[in-house]
C-alpha cells in the first residue's frame, strides 16, 4: 500500500508540470497535426470518381428530309438531354470552321459535325453518311466518352433505316400519314436510349482484393503511431530520472530513513513510471482517434499492444536510468541513445508497413522497433495471434530491462 501511495504522489507531481504535459501530449499531437495540415488538401476529394464534363460543340448542318424529318435536330436534342449533362457540356456552333477553331484554341474538347445529308441518308437504303468528330489531341478520356456516346447513335442507324423503310411502306399504303414518320423515328430513338444511360458508359469499381483506403489515414496513422511510441519511451526515461533527481536533492535518502522499506520506496517509484506512461499512451490513443479519426484496430488487439508498449517503455526507462550517475547525463541519453534507438525502431513507420523487407531485422534490435511493428499490425487489422509475437518480445525485453535496472538501483542504494 505504501508503494502505491508513493506512486500516486509521484504521478500527481508529474502531471502538475506544464513541461511534462506538453512533452507527453502536446508535442506528439502537434507534430502529427502539422502533417495533417500539410497533406490534408491531398485528400480533400475522396468521395469517389469525379470526372468533369467534356466541353462539346455541335454543328448541325443537316438539311432535313421531307419524309424522315429533321433527324439531325433530334440527335442534337438527345445529346443535350439531362442524361448526358454530367458527361458533356454542350454548345452549338453555326459552321464547322468555327467549331474546329474552338477545339484548336482549347475552348472545347470535341466538335461534333453533323453532315447536311444526315436525314436524307435514312430514306435511301443505298446511301451512307458520316459524322465527324474533331477532338483535342491532348485529351483522352473526354473524347473517348463522347465517341462512345455518338457510337451508340450511329449503331442505331440500321434500326432507324428499317423503321423508316417500314414507315414509308405504311405511308404509301395509306396506313399512316407521311407527317407521322418523324415522330415514329423519334419514338424509336427514345425507346433505344436505355443503353445510353451514363451509368452504363462509365462504371467506377473498387476491386474487392484492394479496398479503397483513406489517404490521410494511411499517412497520418503511422506518423501518430511513431510519435506515440517515440515519446512513450522518452517519458519512461524522463519519469525514471526523478529517482536520480530526488537522490541528488536528498529527498530519496530522507525517505530511506523512514519506516518504509527501501523496496517499497523504489517499488513505488517504478510503479509511478509505469502509470505515467500508461496515462500517456491511453490518452494519445483516444485523443488521436477523436481528432484524426485513426483506426487503431480491434480493441483487444490494440489494448494488448498498448500494454506491451507501456511495459517496455517503463522498464526501458528504469534500465537506462540505472546506468546514469546523475541527471546531468540525461541530456546525452535524450539526445543520443533515445534518439538513435527511436529512429532505428521507427523505420517501419516511414512506410506504414510492418516487416518491410527494405529494413529487415534492424528495427528489431530496439524495443521501439517491436512496438512499432505491433502497433502498425494492429492498425492493419491484425488479429491477436498475429500481434502476439511482437507483444511477447516486448514483454521479454521488459522483464530483462526491469530486472537489470532494479538490481542496479538496489545495489546503488544498498
Amino acid at each position: 500500500m505504501k508503494s502505491l501511495a508513493i506512486a500516486f504522489k509521484d504521478l500527481t507531481h508529474s502531471f502538475r508540470s506544464t513541461f511534462a504535459i506538453i512533452f507527453m501530449f502536446g508535442v506528439p499531437l502537434m507534430v502529427t497535426g502539422l502533417f495533417y495540415l500539410m497533406f490534408g488538401s491531398l485528400s480533400a476529394d475522396e468521395s469517389g470518381f469525379n470526372l468533369p464534363p467534356t466541353k462539346v460543340v455541335i454543328v448541325n448542318l443537316d438539311a432535313g428530309d421531307p419524309q424522315a424529318g429533321q433527324l439531325g435536330q433530334i440527335m442534337v436534342a438527345a445529346l443535350q438531354s439531362e442524361d448526358f449533362a454530367s458527361l458533356m457540356d454542350i454548345s452549338l456552333s453555326p459552321d464547322s470552321a468555327s467549331a474546329r477553331q474552338l477545339v484548336d484554341t482549347q475552348q472545347a474538347g470535341v466538335a461534333v459535325i453533323i453532315p447536311a445529308d444526315f436525314s436524307t441518308s435514312f430514306t435511301d437504303s443505298q446511301s451512307a453518311t458520316r459524322l465527324e468528330l474533331y477532338s483535342d489531341p491532348t485529351l483522352t478520356i473526354g473524347p473517348g466518352i463522347v465517341r462512345s456516346i455518338i457510337s451508340q447513335f450511329t449503331d442505331q442507324f440500321s434500326g432507324i433505316k428499317i423503321t423508316v423503310a417500314l414507315a414509308l411502306k405504311q405511308a404509301e399504303s395509306g396506313q399512316i400519314e407521311y407527317a407521322q414518320i418523324e415522330s415514329i423515328i423519334a419514338d424509336y430513338m427514345a425507346a433505344s436510349q436505355a443503353s445510353a444511360d451514363p451509368q452504363s458508359l462509365i462504371e467506377s469499381v473498387t476491386p474487392t482484393a484492394a479496398p479503397q483506403q483513406n489517404f490521410m489515414l494511411t499517412l497520418i496513422g503511422p506518423i501518430m503511431a511513431g510519435m506515440l511510441i517515440f515519446y512513450a519511451f522518452y517519458t519512461g526515461v524522463n519519469t525514471a530520472m526523478t529517482i536520480l533527481k530526488e537522490s541528488e536533492d536528498g529527498t530519496l535518502s530522507h525517505l530511506f530513513t523512514t519506516p518504509t522499506s527501501q523496496t517499497e520506496i523504489l517499488g513505488g517509484k517504478w510503479i509511478a513510471v509505469g502509470l505515467t506512461v500508461l496515462v500517456q499512451v491511453v490518452t494519445l490513443l483516444l485523443v488521436s482517434r477523436l481528432i484524426f479519426q485513426i483506426e487503431w484496430g480491434a480493441l483487444p488487439v490494440v489494448a494488448l499492444v498498448a500494454l506491451a508498449i507501456v511495459c517496455s517503455a517503463s522498464a526501458f526507462g528504469v534500465f537506462i536510468c540505472s546506468w546514469l550517475k546523475n541527471t546531468r547525463q540525461g541530456g546525452l541519453i535524450f539526445g543520443g541513445v533515445l534518439t538513435v534507438t527511436g529512429m532505428v525502431g521507427m523505420m517501419d513507420v516511414f512506410t506504414g508497413s510492418p516487416g518491410d523487407p527494405r529494413f529487415g531485422f534492424w528495427p528489431l534490435i530496439t524495443p521501439q522497433g517491436w512496438a512499432s511493428r505491433g502497433l502498425l499490425a494492429s492498425m492493419n487489422g491484425a488479429a491477436v495471434s498475429q500481434v502476439l509475437p511482437y507483444v511477447l518480445a516486448l514483454v521479454a525485453m521488459s522483464i530483462i530491462f526491469f530486472i537489470i535496472g532494479v538490481l542496479r538501483f538496489q545495489k546503488r542504494y544498498a
